[in-house]
C-alpha cells in the first residue's frame, strides 16, 4: 500500500538531500566556533564495533544558564538503533551551564554505517553535529568447534489453557445441576404419600380400609349425613368397578342392582338375593339421605356401613379366580399407571428446566444486555477475538511494538525495479482484510538515502488511495498528533467512508492510520474496522494503548 507514495516522493527526496547539504554548510560555521554563544559538540567512543556491541555517543553543550536546550529524540540514529539515553549531570560555569547526554547506540548488521548529524535546538535555534563513520565486523565463529545449523522453521504451538479452567468450571456446575434434577426426578426412590399406598392396594383391601376409616369419621357425630353415605356409597360403587369391572359410578340404583342380577344370571358372579335386596335398599336410603334431605337414625347409619362391608365381602369370595388373561390385564394396567408418573415426572422436570434456562436468561439480559447475551450465546468475530488471548510483540525494523488479539503475519511484498531504486528494506505483516469485519497490519521501510525525513503525507495518501481501489467511497478524513507510551510523537490520520461490496450492499466503516519516523525511515500501523461495532472499538483502543516504536529503553 506505500508502493504508490514511494513513486510520489521519489523526486522531493532527491531535491530535498541537496537543500539538506546546503543547509548543512551554511549553519556548520556556527557549530562549537562562536565563543560568546552556546557550544556544541559530540563524539564516539569508537568507531569500530563487532556486531551487538555498543557506541557511547555522548553531546556536550555549554550555554547560557537560562536557554532552553532540547536533544535528540527518538531513531535520529539510525541506521544505529537506540538503546539507552541518559542525561548526565549538570555543571555549571559562573553563568553557563554545561549539559552531557550520552547515547548508547548498537547494530546488528556488519557493514559501514554512517551516524548521521544530530539537531540540537537552543532556543529554537538549530545545532548540528558532526556524522561519523562507523563500522561493524562480524564475529567470528570456530566452525570446527561451533557447528552451523540453519535457521529452524515456524511451529505452531498449542494456545495456553489458562483461561479454559473457567469454562470448565461453569461446564461442571451445568453437569452437577443437570445431574441433580436427573436423580431427584428419575433415579431417586422416593417414600410413597398415603394416597399413594392406597392406591396401590388391590381394590378389596383398599374398599376396607376406606369403611374402616370411614367408621372412625366424626360425619355422624356432627349430624353430616349426607357426606356419610356419600361417601359409603362412594366406597362401595368404585370396589364394584374396578373388582367386579361393573359400571358403577355413573349407574343408578336400580341400573345398578339390574346389572349385578345380570352377571349373578351368567354365573359370573355368585350372590344370593338376600345380598342384593341388602345392598339395594342401602342405596335407597343414600339416595333419600342425598336428595330428600332424609335423616336416619344413628344406629341405622352404623349398621349401613356394617351391612356395605359384608357385602364387599361377599362379593369379592363370590368372583372367580382370576384368569391369566384378567392378570395380564392388571399388568397392563399397573404397566399404565408407571408410565403416567413416569410422564408426569418428566414434564415437571423438563418445565424446571425451561424455568431455569427462562429466568437465567431474563436475568442475563437484564444485567448484561440482550447484545452482550446474543453475542456470547451465539458468538461474534470481534468478541472472540477481544476476549481471547493476545499476543505482544515486535514487528520489523525499526520495530513497531504493539499487542493484537492474533500474531501479525509476515507479507511477501514485490517492488517495482523504479522503487528498489529508494529502499532498502520493506517489511510488512498484517491480520484480517481491508474489506473484513477487522484488520491491523504495520509496515517498516528504510531508505538508501539516510538523510531525508519521512513525508507522512504522501505515505497516507497512498493508503487512501490503495481503500478506495477496495471499494471505499464517501472517505471522511482528520488528523491529529499521536503519542506513544514512551513518548514517541507521530501522526494519526482517521475517518471514517463507505465500503460498497460486490453483491451491491453496503457497510460503514473506520479506520486509523499512525504514522512515525525519522531521517531515512517510516513506520506504519493501519487498523480497520466495521463503524459501530463496540468489540472492535474496544480492540482499536487496547492496540493503541500498546502501540509503541523502538527509540530508547
Amino acid at each position: 500500500m506505500l508502493i504508490e507514495g514511494l513513486h510520489k516522493i521519489r523526486n522531493k527526496i532527491r531535491l530535498q538531500t541537496v537543500w539538506g547539504a546546503l543547509l548543512f554548510l551554511f549553519l556548520l560555521p556556527t557549530v562549537g566556533f562562536s565563543q560568546t554563544g552556546p557550544k556544541v559538540d559530540a563524539e564516539v567512543d569508537t568507531l569500530a564495533i563487532k556486531i551487538g556491541e555498543q557506541i557511547q555517543y555522548k553531546i556536550t553543550v555549554e550555554a547560557d544558564s537560562t536557554d532552553v536546550v532540547f536533544f535528540p529524540e527518538g531513531q535520529t540514529f539510525s541506521p544505529l538503533e537506540t538503546v539507552e539515553a541518559i542525561m548526565a549531570d549538570t555543571l555549571k560555569n559562573n553563568d553557563k551551564v554545561i549539559l552531557q547526554k550520552i547515547y548508547s547506540l548498537t547494530q546488528f548488521d556488519s557493514g559501514a554505517y554512517t551516524i548521521p548529524p544530530q539537531r540540537i535546538a537552543i532556543n529554537e535555534q538549530p545545532f548540528f553535529t558532526d556524522s561519523f563513520q562507523v563500522k561493524v565486523a562480524d564475529v567470528v565463529v570456530d566452525t570446527t568447534k561451533q557447528k552451523m545449523y540453519d535457521i529452524k522453521p515456524l511451529i505452531e504451538v498449542e494456545r495456553s489453557t489458562a483461561d479454559m479452567w473457567l469454562t470448565v468450571l461453569w461446564i461442571l456446575l451445568g453437569l452437577i445441576v443437570i445431574g441433580g434434577l436427573v436423580y431427584w426426578f428419575f433415579l431417586r426412590k422416593k417414600p410413597l404419600t398415603e394416597e399413594e399406598k392406597v392406591a396401590l392396594l388391590p381394590p378389596y383391601d383398599r374398599a376396607l380400609m376406606e369403611l374402616k376409616k370411614l367408621e372412625n369419621s366424626k360425619y355422624l357425630i356432627q349430624d353430616e349425613y349426607k357426606q356419610y353415605y356419600s361417601e359409603l356409597t362412594s366406597i362401595v360403587r368404585s370396589y364394584l368397578e374396578e373388582d367386579v369391572h361393573v359400571s358403577a359410578m355413573e349407574s343408578t340404583t336400580s341400573e345398578l342392582i339390574t346389572k349385578l342380577e345380570m352377571l349373578r344370571d351368567a354365573g359370573e358372579l355368585n350372590l344370593d338375593d338376600d345380598t342384593l335386596q341388602q345392598f339395594q335398599k342401602i342405596l335407597q336410603t343414600a339416595d333419600l339421605v342425598k336428595f330428600a334431605k332424609s335423616k336416619p337414625a344413628t344406629s341405622i347409619a352404623e349398621h349401613d356401613r356394617m351391612v356395605v362391608e359384608q357385602i364387599v365381602t361377599k362379593t369379592h369370595e363370590a368372583l372367580p379366580e382370576p384368569t391369566e388373561e384378567d392378570l395380564l390385564l392388571d399388568e397392563e394396567y399397573l404397566e399404565e399407571l408407571a408410565k403416567k408418573k413416569q410422564r408426569k415426572r418428566i414434564y415437571l422436570a423438563a418445565a424446571i428446566f425451561a424455568g431455569i434456562i427462562v429466568l437465567s436468561s431474563v436475568f442475563s439480559v437484564a444485567y448484561f444486555g440482550f447484545k452482550q447475551v446474543r453475542d456470547t450465546v451465539f458468538g461474534y468475530p470481534t468478541k472472540e477475538l477481544l476476549e481471547g488471548e493476545w499476543v505482544a510483540s515486535s514487528y520489523g525494523f525499526p520495530p513497531i511494538i504493539l499487542e493484537t488479539p492474533d500474531v501479525l503475519v509476515r507479507q511477501n511484498v514485490e517492488l517495482p525495479k523504479e522503487t528498489k531504486e529508494l529502499i532498502k528494506e520493506l517489511q510488512a505483516f498484517s491480520y484480517g482484510s481491508y474489506v473484513g469485519i477487522f484488520s491491523v497490519s504495520t509496515s517498516s521501510i528504510t531508505f538508501k538515502e539516510q538523510k531525508e525525513e519521512p513525508q507522512f503525507d504522501a505515505i497516507v495518501g497512498s493508503t487512501l488511495s490503495n481503500f478506495e481501489q477496495l471499494g471505499l467511497k464517501n472517505i471522511i478524513t482528520k488528523q491529529e498528533e499521536f503519542v506513544t507510551q514512551s513518548g514517541v510523537k507521530g501522526m494519526k490520520t482517521f475517518g471514517t467512508g463507505t465500503l460498497e461490496r460486490p453483491n451491491g450492499d453496503s457497510k460503514k466503516a473506520k479506520y486509523s492510520i499512525l504514522s512515525f519516523g525519522g531521517k531515512g525511515f517510516i513506520q506504519q500501523v493501519v487498523i480497520t474496522w466495521e463503524e459501530g461495532d463496540e468489540y472492535a472499538e474496544q480492540i482499536v483502543d487496547r492496540i493503541l494503548n500498546s502501540l509503541d516504536v523502538k527509540t530508547q529503553a
